[in-house]
């Protein structure tokens, strides 16, 4: 269990596990709509069997409500077999994208990468896919944070979330400010562990992307959206601009 050592709290912020965006022809799928798939559903599975051995107790779960998150914190609470309420929070769901058929070729690299290509400042109206700014995930994301903290009736939380999201998340926390730093990695089924105290710059990040199935972090060197982006060119090819 947590020492109690400190006047502090841990948010445990994971990233859903594995989902699969694209159908056998190659594709796009509704991001909104996906289930984790079969490596997915070991992510979360493996991801409970740590916090059990650990001796964890989650006073609160919270995800996004999108299928995939609610999942994989099901898949973690049944290893552990706790019975806690899984909270749906709408506004800490996946920074959105617009219609990829409506982005030329030209833009289409930019639109996959560049968002999540950098940090803050400059990226405020960077957007995803054609879609939601990086100005307006942070809009939606922080305010939840806050909120979060300002609530004194936890301890230890689990948070289930998106990439995106937790790298706006991280960035908080690390700074305290409004940024966003894309080049943190969040690997299908990650945890991050962040402690946080009373003021709001009493923040200490203990654990970043550790991975239950992949602790050396051996399975790619890629980006989640670089493979997205290549899946994605391939499709075009094949079929157009669909």
């Amino acid at each position: 269990m947590i020492p109690k050592d400190a006047n502090r709290r841990r948010i445990y912020l994971m990233r859903h596990g594995s989902v699969t965006y694209f159908d056998s022809e190659g594709r796009p799928l509704r991001p909104d709509t996906v289930p984790l798939n079969a490596l997915g559903r070991e992510q979360a599975q493996a991801a409970g069997r740590q916090f059990a051995a650990a001796g964890m107790r989650f006073d609160r779960v919270i995800t996004s409500g999108l299928e995939r998150t609610v999942q994989t914190a099901a898949g973690v609470l049944e290893q552990m077999q706790q019975l806690v309420e899984i909270e749906a929070i709408p506004a800490l769901r996946e920074i959105e994208g617009g219609k990829l058929a409506d982005i030329p070729d030209d833009e289409l690299r930019d639109a996959f990468l560049g968002a999540l290509d950098g940090r803050g400042g400059s990226l405020e109206e960077k957007r995803f896919l054609g879609g939601e700014s990086i100005g307006q995930l942070l809009d939606r994301v922080l305010p939840q944070i806050d909120k979060l903290r300002a609530d004194a009736d936890w301890d230890t939380v689990l948070l289930v979330l998106h990439g995106a999201v937790n790298r706006a998340l991280l960035s908080y926390f690390l700074t305290g400010e409004r940024q966003f730093f894309g080049r943190f990695a969040q690997s299908a089924g990650c945890i991050n562990a962040v402690d946080v105290g009373e003021a709001k710059h009493d923040v200490t990040l203990r654990m970043v992307n550790q991975s239950p199935l992949d602790s050396l972090q051996t399975a790619t060197r890629m980006t989640t959206m670089e493979a997205l982006y290549q899946q994605y060119v391939k499709f075009r090819e094949k079929f157009g601009n669909q």
